[in-house]
């Protein structure tokens, strides 16, 4: 599947937010396909328009799952949609200040220079291991019929938002390599959103520094490598992951297949 046709199946039509998409059409292991309109990830929400929240709103959400930290929260709060349940459990609890910190006083403060790949990749192997957020979201996918369809989001959907994504594209069968196809799809989402982040650098900083930004900032496969290796390095494989951190013995898997699948 080509990220075109991947980006112009699954991204939503809203106008008041970027990168809100549906995680169904991905074809699992076994042959069957992620069902549309249960499961959707995306950035933050503050700026949906009326006309969004109304088309949001015949989507029936059970749950808004919110990654980021009370900084994030407050400056940019969640709207009400629907009956949806908002809740919140921030999956960098420390991080006070990449989030929020706007791209001009990134570049100004010299603060973009923390951004390496080595950064980026320790805290991909962090997130997933022992993380009270991704026990809460996948609590919640342990009873779909519950409490789907559930839609999950961080400030740009792609970092917190992407191990979230995986950790449940995972569990439904679908296999790694479409799994990190999806993950750096927010590389194109995101693309206008990136680019306004590498114009107001440019203003403040040279050309070869903004290049060697780029290329740490835009999602690498290396960065989502980071966080499988991790898992499989601290549990010996996935499936053992699953049961150890959330409880999902293979019994459990198979039943959130069955309801997530067709």
């Amino acid at each position: 599947m080509t990220d075109e046709t991947m980006e112009l199946q699954c991204l939503l039509p809203l106008k008041g937010v970027v990168n809100f998409r549906d995680m169904g059409g991905l074809l699992t292991i076994d042959g069957r396909r992620v069902k549309k309109g249960i499961l959707f990830r995306a950035a933050e929400l503050t700026g949906l328009t009326e006309e969004d929240k109304c088309y949001l709103e015949t989507l029936n959400l059970n749950y808004i799952f919110d990654y980021r930290n009370t900084f994030e929260a407050d400056l940019k709060p969640d709207p009400l949609i629907g009956q949806a349940k908002n809740e919140r459990i921030p999956v960098n609890i420390d991080d006070n200040t990449a989030a929020h910190v706007s791209s001009e006083e990134m570049v100004k403060s010299a603060y973009y220079k923390t951004f390496t790949k080595e950064m980026f990749i320790s805290l991909y192997e962090k997130m997933p291991i022992q993380n009270p957020s991704y026990q809460r979201l996948m609590t919640l996918l342990k009873r779909p019929e519950e409490n789907l369809p559930l839609v999950h989001h961080c400030a740009g959907g792609r970092d917190r938002t992407g191990i979230g994504a995986m950790l449940i594209l995972i569990t439904l069968g679908v296999p790694y390599e479409m799994v990190l196809e999806d993950f750096l799809l927010s590389n194109r989402t995101l693309a206008d959103f990136h680019k306004q982040i590498f114009d107001e650098a440019a203003q403040y900083i040279s050309e070869e520094e903004v290049a060697q930004f780029r290329e740490v900032l835009l999602l690498n496969e290396n960065y989502l490598h980071a966080a499988m290796d991790s898992i499989v390095r601290t549990y010996g494989s996935f499936e053992k992951y699953l049961a150890e951190e959330f409880g999902i013995t293979e019994e459990i898997r198979e039943r959130i297949k069955d309801y997530c699948l067709e």
